[in-house]
């Protein structure tokens, strides 16, 4: 059993302070920008041959922007939409923490599909790199959920067991730590297999994340917390978990299509 005690702030100067999260963001968006571009230059002739390195350097402002207006625009429709009806302003006001992964995703796919018209290049070669870079910001983003307290697990027995005293004195499950492990390092391995795997196809990271990435995250919401604001959608059908649904349909449908995305 441990205690959590992490500070969810590096170091402030005056007003300035520098969070985990943040460093998570920064992080996940510069390691996944220098691994993107690696397989880039790595990856067969099939992929050098539709786009080169300075467009995928292009479309990281493009990601950028995606992730922070679709991350916002998501928290506030899917986990809190009452209270920002009620508060507009505070929708502004993303330094006080709300970001939906999911809509974070989103954001990601309409962000890349513009850029990819623009550009005249199918959206599905720059999906499937961003598929095999996103477990990186993943892994970050929970392992920053983990310092800063957040995203509890539900109590359990176990041994290894975390106790966080500004929520509670409830053992509980590390459940941000095994959604790094799943959502980040197993996602990752699983997505760089399919990518350099015999016989890839375009499209054929972008299904496997989503369908794995749902997979993994449902199986992770069973030993989190709901978010207080809402509960449980039905029975024990989390939001997560009714997102997650869509994800690997999605996934799915992706997979069956793929054929269509070659020419």
């Amino acid at each position: 059993m441990f205690t959590h005690n992490l500070d969810p702030v590096i170091f402030s100067l005056g007003f300035i302070s520098l969070r985990w999260y943040s460093l998570a963001y920064v992080l996940g968006i510069l390691i996944g920008w220098w691994y993107g571009k690696k397989l880039i230059s790595n990856k067969s002739q099939q992929l050098k041959e539709k786009f080169n390195l300075k467009h995928f350097d292009d479309l990281i402002t493009y990601l950028i922007i995606s992730i922070i207006l679709g991350g916002r625009v998501g928290y506030v429709i899917f986990y809190n939409i009452e209270y920002y009806i009620q508060n507009p302003i505070d929708i502004l006001k993303v330094w006080e923490g709300g970001m939906s992964f999911h809509g974070a995703m989103l954001g990601i796919i309409i962000g890349t599909y513009i850029f990819s018209k623009k550009q005249n290049i199918k959206t599905f070669i720059f999906l499937d790199i961003i598929a095999c870079v996103a477990p990186i910001g993943i892994f970050l983003g929970r392992v920053a959920n983990f310092i800063n307290g957040e995203l509890v697990g539900k109590a359990t027995n176990m041994f290894w067991g975390i106790i966080f005293p500004k929520i509670d004195n409830i053992t509980r499950h590390p459940s941000q730590l095994y959604q790094a492990f799943l959502e980040g390092i197993v996602l990752f391995i699983i997505l760089r297999i399919v990518l350099f795997k015999k016989g890839y196809k375009i499209g054929d990271c972008s299904s496997m994340f989503l369908i794995f990435y749902g997979i993994f995250r449902i199986f992770s919401e069973i030993f989190r917390e709901p978010d207080i604001q809402l509960g449980y959608i039905f029975s024990f059908v989390s939001m997560g978990m009714l997102l997650s649904i869509f994800m690997i349909l999605g996934g799915i449908i992706i997979l069956f299509k793929k054929n269509d995305l070659q020419s």
